[in-house]
């Protein structure tokens, strides 16, 4: 069944004209069409030809939709995006989950299936906060690991799944959530072991495992002037040391009232000082409570009320306004995931509950929201 909101975006789409197959100006064009795909309204607008003067467009994508289990999904990535991040299949516990065992299957699929469709290809992660097994920190009797072990481990990990891809992933997201809002840092194993200098080091690593390819600081709650200057801090030790660090990637796991538009904007210009690329990597809307007892933790199990839906739409119009119009500081903007189904926020913080934090539904057919980031290019111009 369609609901309110998601037939109102279908007579919107019908309003659009259908823009033009166009190759991107970073020369990552995506391998599809948008004859590719169309919806229950007929055509739509690709955002990578939508966006192809301003940044990359990107999504998170599963091992189900790679492997062609969920073969529908697959015109949608092919036809709307020229970057493609892995959710999960790049992750340490998933490529290399016991000491000298690497598992390169979903992997190998994923690169391939970028190269096919001639996109930006993301490495995500090399050095995480979660999904790391245990093993890493840990000896044979079960004691954590001296600094020497760890920093040798962290190493050979990063050689080894980045010299598969040598020359075929474009960019690697180094490390993942280091600094909190507060500007410090993490209290992670990492830290516990190696001290603050183990940042450094991964972009170190990574660096000698391929000098040629891009390298992204990766994190969340990072748009107080807190964090932002201690990141802004970080680029510049790493510089300043002979490091390579290429940009710093802002996740976007926001809300429908959080962050602010001008906190948003504020933050972009503040990293963008930083004198690194700046962009959006991890973008999705929850528009359900958090901080409320549990059997009010799911409110929209069947469908999201209409005033609801206008709230999302006009969430997401409102950020992508700002994105384009700071489109010299952006390079790429990516969601974490392609539709409202295959988000995790389905299951966070408690499983089963029903998100809509995306542009497209359930049904794989766009959302007001959809037209709201279409039409963000025009209020700007």
């Amino acid at each position: 069944m369609t609901t309110i909101g998601s037939a109102l975006g279908l007579i919107l789409l019908a309003q659009l004209p259908v823009i033009g197959q166009d190759t991107q100006a970073t020369g990552f064009a995506g391998g599809g069409t948008n004859k590719d795909f169309k919806t229950r309204g007929g055509s739509v607008p690709a955002l990578k030809d939508v966006f192809k003067n301003d940044f990359l467009t990107g999504a998170a994508v599963s091992d189900d939709q790679i492997s062609g289990k969920d073969t529908n999904v697959i015109s949608i990535i092919e036809s709307q995006f020229n970057s493609i991040t892995p959710e999960n299949c790049l992750k340490w516990d998933s490529v290399h989950p016991k000491p000298n065992v690497y598992d390169f299957e979903q992997a190998d699929r994923f690169v391939g299936f970028g190269e096919k469709n001639k996109m930006f290809i993301i490495g995500h992660i090399l050095i995480d906060q979660e999904q790391v097994p245990e093993w890493v920190f840990k000896d044979a009797n079960g004691q954590n690991v001296d600094r020497e072990t760890l920093l040798n481990r962290m190493r050979e990990h990063i050689f080894k799944v980045m010299g598969r891809y040598k020359g075929r992933i474009n960019a690697w997201h180094v490390i993942n959530e280091p600094i909190g809002r507060d500007g410090r840092m993490r209290k992670t194993r990492w830290f516990e072991i190696l001290g603050e200098d183990y940042i450094q080091k991964a972009f170190e690593y990574a660096h000698e495992a391929d000098p040629n390819v891009e390298l992204y600081y990766n994190g969340q709650d990072m748009l107080t002037k807190e964090a932002t200057d201690s990141i802004i801090r970080l680029v510049g030790d790493i510089k300043s040391k002979g490091g390579r660090i290429d940009g710093i990637g802002v996740q976007a796991h926001w809300k429908l009232n959080t962050p602010s538009p001008d906190e948003v904007e504020n933050g972009i210009v503040r990293l963008a000082e930083s004198g690194v690329k700046v962009m959006i990597t991890e973008m999705d809307i929850t528009v359900l409570p958090r901080n409320v007892p549990q059997k009010e933790l799911n409110p929209y199990p069947d469908a999201l009320p209409a005033e609801v839906q206008e709230k999302l739409a006009k969430r997401y119009g409102e950020l992508f306004s700002i994105f384009h119009k700071h489109a010299d500081e952006i390079d790429r903007v990516n969601f974490w995931g392609v539709h409202d189904g295959q988000s995790w926020l389905n299951n966070w913080p408690v499983q089963g509950r029903t998100d809509y934090p995306l542009l497209f539904d359930r049904t794989l057919q766009p959302k007001p929201a959809f037209l709201a980031v279409v039409k963000s290019v025009k209020s700007n111009q």
